[in-house]
């Protein structure tokens, strides 16, 4: 079920009307949400809702059990962590079986192979459930922040189900932690002026974002150049990448704007998931706006329990590299994505050892942001090729300037040209325009609303790709 279909939009028209009916009710409410959510979920494949209702329960036992520990006190650290160690597992082990096995099964194949070892290794064909990488990563959160203390346990397995199967952001972020979450489910929920017309501008947005920019790209531009890029043109190429970079960013933050708002139409607050990504001066810039969900979640528990910048430089660029390489393998069981995050990682790590030399310039901000994003453009090559082959193919092209473009029409140019004007819009651009509308008189302010969704309507192709990361 995807977000940008009338299947969805009479889905959510259902709940919406059911949950505020519930409004009094705050337990009813949440068991009506999880519910609905499963439903949302079932619509992909029936069969996964177990796996996500059982991952939910471990999740909701382990952080108890912590949290009894907890009121004990000091002296159950040690059992603290080993339900902790237990809780992280469980996870990993969903995680790396559903989305690794294969990739994995591979791997070894071929090291015993070269070995001379071989062995035939047992042969499963394994689905992925979608969103298998955001809701096991919210289950390692809510573990080790029990642990930590920064949220208490939640007494209940409703809230735990929830926290993990709330459809708006189930399948594709953002990774919304439980100390933001599990607060707002404990107190009957509210919606205000203010969030609803801000909810539905992210929509509007986030609808704009996908269905206009980024599906016409990819299936313009992006998708021919990188399924062939050996027959194609440098300035095709260029394009392209160019394209991609637009695209991913317009599709990406496209899900996570529009998860915020039918959240918040439901009376509930998610994070802020991108700011800007391309108008970064530096990688660190950029990781601090791309996805910050997932960069943050990376930084807390990945890269500071590591030692983070504690052990002196070479410590903290090896810190790093762990970091951004299982980072990479996060995004997808294939070494494309490995290098991918090494490629980030290395560039991090030379940003660090260029802040501590002595002497060095200043570059001048505009610098910064133009290799920066070509940076990342390079980056995204990995990313989105199927192969190293692949990848190597499309570098090649680069030599071949003798001809102009052959497939990007003027009409790609324009929506890169507009995806990347996004970048220069004010910081707070929707927040600024909500606040504009909502001072209007009601029905102006729903009027403006539906005329948006109207142009929208009238601007997209017919059809609507699945969210690029659907596969993640």
């Amino acid at each position: 079920m995807l977000f940008p279909t009338m299947i969805f939009g009479i889905f959510f028209l259902i709940v919406y009307a059911a949950a505020w009916t519930l409004d009094r009710e705050n337990r009813r409410r949440k068991q009506f949400l999880v519910a609905a959510s499963w439903v949302f979920y079932a619509w992909w494949d029936w069969r996964f809702v177990g796996l996500l209702a059982v991952s939910a329960t471990l999740n909701w036992w382990i952080g108890r059990a912590i949290g009894s520990l907890l009121a004990r006190g000091e002296g159950a650290r040690r059992k603290r962590l080993w339900l902790v160690a237990l809780g992280v597992t469980i996870n990993l082990i969903i995680l790396g079986f559903f989305k690794y096995y294969g990739f994995f099964t591979d791997q070894l194949q071929t090291i015993l192979h070269v070995v001379g070892w071989a062995r035939d290794l047992p042969l499963l064909q394994v689905i992925l459930p979608i969103g298998v990488s955001f809701f096991t990563f919210q289950g390692i959160s809510y573990i080790v922040d029990v642990h930590r203390g920064k949220v208490a346990a939640a007494p209940a397995l409703l809230d735990v189900m929830l926290l993990m199967s709330f459809f708006p952001h189930l399948v594709a972020g953002p990774i919304v932690r439980a100390s933001d979450l599990l607060p707002q489910f404990e107190k009957p929920a509210r919606l205000t002026r203010e969030m609803a017309t801000h909810g539905l501008l992210l929509i509007v947005w986030g609808l704009f974002k996908k269905t206009v920019i980024a599906s016409q790209l990819a299936t313009g531009l992006v998708d021919p150049v990188f399924f062939d890029p050996a027959s194609h043109t440098a300035p095709d190429l260029l394009l392209a990448a160019y394209g991609y970079a637009v695209q991913i960013y317009c599709d990406f933050s496209a899900y996570s704007d529009m998860a915020i708002g039918l959240a918040a139409l439901l009376g509930y607050q998610f994070p802020r998931n991108f700011d800007q990504p391309y108008r970064a001066s530096s990688l660190q810039d950029f990781w601090r706006r791309w996805h910050i969900s997932l960069s943050s979640w990376l930084r807390d528990y990945l890269y500071i329990p590591l030692g983070g910048s504690r052990g002196g430089v070479v410590r903290t660029c090896i810190n790093v590299m762990i970091t951004m390489l299982l980072g990479g393998l996060w995004h997808g069981a294939a070494w494309t994505f490995v290098a991918w995050g090494a490629l980030h990682g290395a560039g991090l790590c030379i940003e660090r050892l260029w802040r501590l030399k002595p002497g060095r310039r200043h570059l001048p901000t505009w610098v910064g942001v133009l290799i920066t994003f070509h940076v990342v453009c390079l980056a995204w090559i990995l990313f989105r090729s199927e192969t190293f082959g692949g990848a190597l193919s499309y570098l090649e092209g680069f030599s071949r300037w003798g001809s102009g473009p052959e497939v990007a029409t003027p009409l790609a140019v324009v929506l890169i040209g507009l995806g990347l004007l996004l970048h220069a819009l004010p910081p707070r651009a929707v927040e600024e325009t909500s606040a504009w509308i909502r001072r209007l008189p009601s029905p102006v302010a729903g009027m403006a609303v539906g005329l948006a969704f109207l142009l929208v309507e009238a601007l997209r192709d017919p059809g609507v790709a699945p969210f690029i990361y659907y596969q993640f």
